[in-house]
């Protein structure tokens, strides 16, 4: 029997849902509606999970806070990504940014106000405070949304000069311009508190989740007063650089700025006409003149990025822990074992004589006490780890931890990515950013890094089930999957490994990175 189209309207109002379709299986073509502060919108629906893109969140001019979106009449599509943050990459063209739509948010959930008060995730993107936006496949929220059943958020927010140049030296008005970047996110949990119950989400259950650049903003709300009771746990992957910026070196470089352009403080309006790119010119020749080229592997940024002026920022976050106004909040945070070091696992027939040549140039006499701390670490290792080990990101993970640990009654948890990507003739080794697919559950759309293999999606399975129990429970521990995970302390240094065999590790590389770092 032929099924009959019925055209279904569910109108609560006070709920704020309208939701239209056909009672078929064509579940494609039915278009769920949400209403918001702003104004009505509209998505899509695919395998039992609605999507909404380019969710407007705010407005704002140039170097000044978000304010609340403009409201709109009727029904405003949302089901593609909206536009991205002004910035040089050659991925992003120009016809895909723009400086004053960028602020959207996208939502992926299972339900629409059924008042089962979902947790909700909201993703920070990567690409330090200068680059990137909310829309690379692999941090899709639709995975996690069916698997976890929770409501994932993802933002796009300012970036470089635009979100973070400092101009509080020409004015008052001017007293936020520093941080405005990390302004908007706050905005966006803002929004999330307004609006999420009609996406099936519970306002006071929000875990904010990043990697790299993404990470480290996590870490910067948790120093942020205006943050405050807006998040309710923190996921920190590969986020633990040393941001150096203070009011002091930030309003310097804003007027540095302002040299470079001809420009005085009581000529500070007219950078509101000033075209982007010369705009980023003059701030990329101050950043030159000031402090000179970063050098690779350096833990520390200086530049445009959150500035620590103790009133939007109490402190950088990682220095060694965060601010107490952030004490309650439960914490994981963890990296990679190769991170962004140069990997030689592309050189098949490494001896570990050559492995030795190579480091005796970094470590001189003391090449065999690194070794033997290595193979402390890492009994089964390989003499192409030797030269490939991440010395940037965990030695400052296992710092932060270890502040964490005392400042801190909430729990905290520690990993430690060490399966390595097949692809490319299993050459990148466990690099940078590899853990997002694989606690996404998203191998499949990023098979280009972990490989779309039953290795990766075993390891998947496993990493996303312990992310989900975190934003749920605040305990990532996943009974019959993984070993048990405890809470870290500096004495007992855990760290649960994840690997093709997963295991928890106490203090196991301490003296290495001890000694690679002093």
């Amino acid at each position: 029997m032929k099924p009959i189209c019925n055209l279904i309207i569910i109108c609560a109002i006070a709920a704020g849902i309208y939701f239209t379709g056909c009672t078929t299986k064509q579940q494609q073509d039915q278009k769920p509606m949400v209403k918001t502060e702003a104004g009505k919108i509209s998505g899509s629906l695919e395998d039992g999970v609605f999507a909404f893109k380019g969710i407007p969140y705010a407005r704002a001019e140039r170097f000044m806070p978000p304010q609340d979106p403009d409201a709109w009449n009727g029904v405003r599509e949302c089901t593609n990504f909206g536009p991205v943050a002004r910035q040089i990459v050659p991925w992003y063209p120009d016809s895909v940014q723009n400086e004053k739509e960028l602020f959207s948010v996208n939502v992926w959930t299972q339900g629409l106000s059924d008042g089962k008060k979902r947790p909700v995730m909201l993703w920070l993107h990567g690409g330090g405070f200068h680059v990137g936006a909310s829309n690379d496949p692999m941090t899709y929220g639709k995975a996690m949304a069916k698997k976890g059943d929770v409501v994932f958020v993802s933002v796009n927010h300012r970036l470089n000069i635009l979100g973070f140049l400092d101009l509080s030296a020409c004015g008052p008005q001017y007293a936020r311009s520093a941080n405005v970047g990390m302004l908007d996110i706050v905005k966006a949990l803002e929004w999330i508190q307004k609006n999420i119950e009609n996406f099936g989400g519970n306002p006071s259950d929000v875990t904010i989740l990043g990697e790299s650049g993404g990470g480290g903003k996590v870490g910067t709300l948790m120093c942020m007063p205006s943050a405050k009771g807006l998040f309710h746990k923190a996921i920190i992957q590969s986020g633990t650089l040393l941001n150096v910026m203070t009011k002091e070196k930030s309003q310097a470089l804003g007027l540095a700025v302002l040299e470079n352009l001809g420009l005085t403080p009581g000529d500070v309006a007219k950078l509101d006409t000033i075209p982007y790119l010369k705009l980023v010119k003059a701030g990329n020749d101050a950043i030159m003149k000031i402090s000179g080229p970063r050098k690779p592997g350096s833990p520390a940024m200086f530049g445009f990025a959150p500035s620590a002026d103790g009133d939007v920022l109490l402190q950088q976050p990682f220095s060694p822990g965060f601010a107490p106004v952030s004490k309650d909040i439960p914490l994981m945070i963890g990296s990679t074992f190769n991170e962004l070091m140069k990997t030689y696992y592309g050189v098949k027939d490494m001896t570990l004589e050559q492995a030795k040549d190579s480091l005796s140039k970094e470590y001189g006499d003391k090449t065999s006490q690194y070794i033997e701390l290595f193979a402390k670490a890492y009994p089964e290792y390989t003499p192409q780890d030797l030269l490939s080990i991440d010395k940037v990101f965990r030695p400052y993970t296992i710092r932060t931890a270890d502040a964490r640990a005392i400042e801190s009654v909430a729990p905290l948890y520690v990993y430690f990515l060490a399966w390595k990507s097949q692809v490319d003739n299993a050459s990148k080794g466990s690099f940078h950013g590899l853990d997002i697919p694989l606690a996404f559950n998203n191998v499949d759309l990023r098979p280009d890094w972990t490989g779309n293999t039953e290795a990766a999606w075993q390891l998947a399975d496993k990493m996303s089930d312990a992310w989900l129990n975190f934003v749920k429970t605040g305990n990532p521990n996943v009974k019959d999957k993984l070993p048990d995970w405890p809470v870290y302390t500096r004495e007992n240094g855990a760290t649960m490994v994840f690997d093709n065999v997963c295991r928890i590790v106490n203090n196991h590389d301490r003296e290495l990175m001890t000694f690679i770092k002093h």
